[in-house]
Parts: structure tokens; sequence; C-alpha cells
């Protein structure tokens, strides 16, 4: 009888610590453990990261880091850790957690524009993907990748035509670099070739000379008219005496570097530089800006007029006045250079 009462206690004792372990593993795995308000929160784990390094993010998002932790272990995610973006939403158990981190990583939009070097736009797209601003740097300035893919320092910005796209986060450098390159020719369908082939220029200079369009207007409707003025002066021989060109030359020299050209002066012109599209004819070696999508469609699609000048009109403010004669371009031109000088704009 004795025995028998040891026997229930030992089996009701099991019972009792058999429970409170399936209560434990229960409220470990089932039970929401988030402890934030809003409707999700993320975290971020790069390729380097340890299990440590996302236990920091995570513990101000759960009520009990100690039980994830617990599961974590069981589960083996603290020795497999994925990189990647990963949502957390609210009411979540760590079962849920641990699955989402783990294997739902989520894609984001990476969106750029106006990045006027490579400098810039890897600057910009680090702020938005794992890959820092060095290692993109670099390998958008990989020589190799250049002779492989017909570019060269001058024109390489080209190739990185700015809208939104969709990346996973923990993208590499070079993953991103192809698939900008891969976008490019996308872009550079036979339509396209086509068009660039009838008015005699090649991919780069159809991106050179849209990026002078862009700095001369953000006005989608003037666009393809400016073109065509560049395109006239072109055929015919002329100078294209881009303001844009000029701006550009003397942003390299250490005189204008962390100024603002306001307004173009002789003294500009005398810059020895094959950016001087005063100074030399044709187009410039390369992209002065990065052009937008409009801009590149303007100069494909450049409207057939017999117009050479153009000056800003002080009048509109972002559009301008077109000429066929140099006269009467001067009397354009004296117009807006006297509106300067009344708001004081003299450099």
């Amino acid at each position: 009888m004795y025995i028998k009462k040891i026997l229930w206690a030992i089996a009701l004792i099991g019972l009792v610590v058999a429970g409170y372990f399936a209560y434990y593993i229960y409220s470990a795995m089932m039970v929401p453990n988030t402890a934030f308000n809003n409707e999700e929160a993320y975290i971020y784990v790069k390729s380097t990261d340890d299990y440590n390094d996302v236990r920091e993010q995570l513990e101000p998002l759960l009520k009990d880091i100690d039980k994830f932790d617990a599961l974590a272990k069981q589960k083996k995610y603290v020795s497999n850790l994925k990189a990647g973006r990963f949502v957390v939403k609210k009411g979540m158990s760590n079962n849920d957690i641990i699955n989402s981190i783990r294997s739902k990583n989520l894609p984001i939009k990476v969106s750029f524009n106006n990045q006027n070097s490579l400098e810039k736009l890897a600057g910009r797209i680090a702020l938005q993907i794992e890959a820092d601003s060095v290692s993109l740097l670099k390998a958008m300035k990989d020589e190799s990748f250049y002779s492989d893919n017909s570019f060269k320092t001058e024109t390489a910005l080209g190739m990185y035509l700015p809208n939104s796209y969709e990346f996973f986060w923990n993208t590499t450098a070079e993953a991103f670099r192809e698939r900008m390159l891969k976008e490019y020719k996308r872009f550079w369908n036979e339509s396209r070739l086509n068009k660039a082939k009838s008015i005699g220029l090649s991919e780069g200079e159809v991106m050179a000379l849209a990026s002078i369009v862009y700095e001369e207007s953000k006005e989608p409707t003037e666009q393809p008219r400016i073109a065509g003025v560049y395109l006239n002066r072109l055929k015919i021989g002329m100078p294209l005496q881009a303001d844009p060109t000029l701006k550009f030359a003397a942003y390299q020299l250490p005189k204008y570097q962390n100024t603002v050209i306001k307004r173009v002066l002789n003294v500009h012109k005398e810059i020895d530089s094959p950016y001087n599209t005063y100074k030399y004819a044709g187009l410039p070696p390369g992209l002065v800006a990065m052009p937008d999508l409009l801009a590149i469609e303007a100069v494909l699609n450049s409207e057939k007029h017999k117009y050479l000048y153009f000056a800003a009109d002080p009048k509109r403010v972002g559009y301008h006045k077109f000429a066929k004669t140099l006269s009467q371009h001067n009397v354009n031109a004296r117009a807006y250079h006297k509106y300067l000088s009344s708001q004081g704009i003299y450099k």
C-alpha cells in the first residue's frame, strides 16, 4: 500500500512536470510575444551578423527574449542565420518570428535620380541596401567591367537609369551593378537602337546629349525641342555651346568646387576642357549629369524644326524662347541677362 502511494505520487509529480514542460514549450512557441504597438516592425540581418546581432534588434520588440532564445536554439536558428530584411508582425509567436526571419526575405524598393556622379550614386544606394558606398563604388568603377561592356569612365554613369527597382536588401555591390546592366540592356531595345542610329548617335552619345538636355530643362514638354536644337547644330557642324557642359568643366577645377554657378560668364568659356562645347565642336566625351528617362526619350524622339538657338524666358521660369536666327536669339538672350542682373545674379 505504501509503495503504491509512492508510485502514485511519482506519477503525479511526473504529470505536473510534464504539464509544466508542455506549457513552457507551448508558451515559448505559440503564445504571442511581441511588445510593440505598430502593426509590424522590421529587422535587417547583415551577411556578417551573428545571433547576438539579431538578438540585439529583436530584444526591444519582444516581451520575453529568453523564451525566444530557447526556441531559437532548439530550432537551430542561432547557427543558421539568413541575411536580409524581415518583418515581425504584431501578435506573432516566437515560432512565427523564427519562421519569418529565416525564410521570408522581403524585397525593397531602391530608387535614385539626380545623382550626378558615381560617387554620389554609390552613397545614395548605400542608404538603401546592405552594400556600403566603398564596395559599390569599387564595383561601379571596375575597369574590367568597363571593357567587357563597352563603357569608360566618362560614360559609366549612363548605365544607371534613374527609376525605382525591386531588390533584396542584402544585395551585394556586384549584384547591384549587374542588375543595372540588365536594366540598361532592356531599355536599349531594338526600337531605341534604331532611333539612335537614325539620328547618327550611339547609345553613349544619346546619353551624353540627354544629360545636357536634362540640365537645360526639367520641363518634359520642352525637352524634345531642346534636343532638336542640339541635333540641328550637330548636323551642320555648329558647336553645341551648351552651358551645362561649361558648368561641368568648371566644377572639375578646384576654383569652382563647392560653388554654384548661376550665370555662365565669358571666363567660363575659356576653360580648356573637352567638356567645353564652346571651345570644342561635337558632343562632350561623356555625361554631365544623370538624365531622367524622359530626357533620353526626348533625344530619341526629338522635335523636328529649324531652331538653332534658345534662351531662358524671364517671363516663364523654367521655359525658353527659341530662335532660328542669331539676331533674334541675341534679343532673347539680352532679355534674360537683364533679368538675371535685376535679380542680383552676376555669377
